[in-house]
Formats: structure tokens, C-alpha cells, sequence
């Protein structure tokens, strides 16, 4: 890791602000989809979260990419956001929750592959085995809270989002070099918007249709998890390597139980904190760094050793 990829306060804060947004996110899928169907669902937080992006750049002027950088950005977009989200939503109201977290606990082992085979990071063998401890804990948190896990051809669906979110999160670093952290992520929901529109283009009928709860969770879908959310994560990834920032998604089910038992009195069990634990040793063995000899200690060793 370079020196100007390390996880220092900025990137922490980003990661958290993150995190307890797609927290929310989970929930809001399973509220508003009663009204709405899954391609519907995944075109209107795409649509809020870019007509958010285009007034930021409006306001901060910022110029777009070069015509040449756009097929890339289009293909990032379609891949990450309209792939993930449209199956994310399918997948939701056909397979058990539990067994969709445990999937989606994939991610940052699949980021990891991709950034070595695509980026050509460099992952230590402290790292991997800090990705299985905290998999391990995060498997253990949802089986004890007892959500329903089963085997289900549908799952596939999730294990589509995985490679999708690996593939959105590590093509996405170069680009942030040439154009910064907020144009790339506009540009990407410009892109997903787009090629949404065919699962969800009777959304207007839906919204007139639907209760105002249901379309206020669109709205809290479009602006936190998707506009901020996705905003702070890049900004993350910008910051440090793709694979070290992806180790948090671990943290998202501790986090979620933390929500539960703060806001909804919801007491875990043991065997939830225990597993909770483990979850953030994998995280912070993931992403501890081996210690370097200063290169003035290593001069000075080299000067007492000369005759």
C-alpha cells in the first residue's frame, strides 16, 4: 500500500458513514416492496441518487469525463448498480434473508480476488486469514439471530450481486486518479439509471398507486444508502486499497444488531456477541499492517556494521 492508500481518519469516517447507511438499506427493500416490484425499486433509488448527483455537479461545476472514459463508466454502472440492485430486489422476495447476508458476506473476499488479479494488489496471508475469521463471524451472527438460511437455486441471484459489487468497486480506483471520487460515482448512476428503466417504466402508475410510506422509503432509498452511501464508500476506496476497504462490509450485521438493540430494545443473544467479536478481530487482523524498519534505522544498522 502506498502511503497515499492507507486507511487513515478520512477513509474511517467514509467507511462508517457507509455502513450505517446501507444498514437501512435492507429494510427499506423489504418495506417498500409490497407497492412496488424489484426493477421499480431499483429504478427509483438509482433515479433519486442521480437526479442528487447532477445537482451536486450543477452546483459545484464540476466538468464530466472525457468521451473515451464513458464506455468504461457505463459498463461500471450497468454492472454494479443495475445488475446488483435489480437482483439484489428479485432475490429479496424469493430466498430467506439469512441466507442472502451469508452470501452477500462474499463481497470483500471476491473484491480482494478481483483487486489481485485486476489492480495487482498485493494481499498478505495475515489479510486472507483475517477475511475467513471475520466470514466465519459474520455466518455466525445471522444463524444465531436467528434468521432462516436454506438452500435455494434463487441464491445465485446474490452471488450475482457479489461479483457485480467486486467488479463496481475495483474498476472504479483508476478512474478516480482522472476525474475524483464524485464525478466517477455520478457518472456510474447515470449509466445504471439508464439501463434500469426496462424493469421498472411503469414506476409513475406504482407511485400514484402506493401508500406515502412506501414511497417515502424509495426516497430514504435514493438519498442515504444510494446517493450518500455510495458516495462515502468511493471516497473510501479512493483513500485506501479496494480490497482493504471492502474487509468493513463484515461489520454490517454487528452493526445492524447494534441498531436493533439501541433503537428496538432487541437483546442479542450470546452467541451473537461472540460472533460479533470475531467479526471485528477478522476486520482489524485484515487490515493491520506489518511493521517497517524506518530507512534511517536501517542506515544507521548499515553504519555500525561497516569496519
Amino acid at each position: 500500500m502506498s502511503p497515499t492508500e492507507r486507511l487513515d481518519g478520512g477513509a474511517l469516517l467514509a467507511i462508517a458513514v457507509a455502513l450505517l447507511t446501507w444498514s437501512s438499506a435492507y429494510a427499506a427493500i423489504a418495506y417498500a416492496l409490497p407497492s412496488f416490484t424489484p426493477g421499480e425499486v431499483a429504478l427509483a433509488r438509482l433515479l433519486i441518487a442521480s437526479l442528487c448527483f447532477a445537482a451536486l455537479l450543477a452546483i459545484r461545476r464540476v466538468p464530466l469525463p472525457a468521451w473515451r472514459d464513458w464506455p468504461r463508466l457505463a459498463l461500471l454502472g450497468v454492472v454494479g448498480l443495475t445488475v446488483y440492485h435489480v437482483c439484489l430486489n428479485y432475490a429479496e422476495t424469493r430466498i430467506a434473508s439469512g441466507t442472502a447476508a451469508i452470501i452477500i458476506s462474499l463481497v470483500p473476499a471476491a473484491t480482494a480476488a478481483v483487486s489481485a488479479l485486476w489492480l495487482r494488489e498485493r494481499l498478505g496471508l495475515r489479510t486472507w486469514v483475517g477475511l475467513g475469521v471475520a466470514l466465519a463471524g459474520t455466518v455466525m451472527v445471522v444463524l444465531a439471530s436467528g434468521q432462516r438460511v436454506e438452500a435455494d437455486p434463487k441464491a445465485l441471484l446474490v452471488l450475482v450481486c457479489v461479483l457485480a459489487s467486486a467488479v463496481y468497486f475495483v474498476g472504479q480506483k483508476p478512474l478516480f486518479a482522472r476525474h475524483g471520487t464524485l464525478v466517477v460515482t455520478a457518472c456510474t448512476f447515470f449509466a445504471g439509471t439508464l439501463a434500469t428503466l426496462p424493469f421498472g417504466w411503469r414506476l409513475p402508475w406504482a407511485l400514484a398507486a402506493a401508500p406515502w410510506p412506501h414511497a417515502a422509503a424509495l426516497l430514504w432509498l435514493g438519498i442515504a444508502p444510494s446517493f450518500v452511501g455510495y458516495l462515502a464508500w468511493n471516497l473510501a476506496v479512493h483513500r485506501a486499497s479496494a480490497s482493504r476497504v471492502s474487509s468493513f462490509i463484515y461489520l454490517s450485521p454487528p452493526i445492524a444488531i447494534a441498531i436493533g438493540w439501541l433503537w428496538l430494545h432487541e437483546i442479542p443473544g450470546v452467541v451473537v456477541l461472540a460472533g460479533g467479536a470475531i467479526v471485528i478481530g477478522g476486520v482489524v487482523l485484515a487490515n493491520a499492517r506489518r511493521r517497517t524498519v524506518a530507512p534511517a534505522a536501517v542506515q544507521a544498522a548499515g553504519a555500525c556494521k561497516t569496519p
